[in-house]
């Protein structure tokens, strides 16, 4: 009937935004913007950040497994004690989609040094760490939770992680 196919019709069209936005890449491949003037936040989305840094490029024609098998073999090997004097209290995933949507989140611990002790109740530190698959690139963000400087923890890591991806032939640039 003329009435039922205008219905369909305007169902069809209020439901065109949602659609679109779910095929774009930014909807399935997003990190959050640091806030502005952060000093302890890295982030490839919103470029005219302190702390902006290139979204990471896999190797032209990897399929997406390929990509997060390799993504994620780098991610496991970061050592559980740390590097660079960093993240001594180990890290884990904390939410691990990357064979279904390409996201990630993990988190990376502090060890217990004197500003943990002091500033933290003891406690160590705890940062986010999240990758975003898209389609030709993954998108990536390193934040401290708490505090204005995180003493360039965050640098450490994204630069760990960027040299890891770059022996596989990704082109991942780091932080300076």
């Amino acid at each position: 009937t003329p009435a039922g196919s205008a219905l369909s019709r305007r169902a069809a069209l209020a439901a065109a935004p949602f659609a679109l936005y779910s095929l774009s890449p930014a909807a399935h491949a997003s990190v959050a913007a640091c806030k502005s003037g952060a000093n302890n936040c890295l982030s490839s989305a919103g470029k005219t950040n302190v702390g902006s840094l290139p979204v990471w490029k896999f190797p032209a024609g990897a399929s997406k497994a390929e990509v997060v098998a390799s993504l994620r073999s780098v991610l496991e090997a970061y050592p559980q004690e740390g590097q660079a004097g960093v993240d001594l209290g180990g890290w884990a995933f904390a939410d691990d989609q990357l064979a279904s949507t390409g996201y990630a989140r993990l988190e990376f611990k502090s060890g217990i040094g004197n500003f943990a002790k002091f500033f933290n109740g003891g406690k160590p530190f705890i940062d986010d760490f999240e990758v975003s698959i898209g389609d030709e690139s993954v998108a990536v963000r390193s934040s401290s939770r708490i505090g204005d400087s995180d003493l360039g923890v965050n640098t450490k890591r994204v630069n760990y992680i960027a040299a890891a991806l770059r022996a596989k032939g990704w082109d991942a640039p780091g932080v300076m």
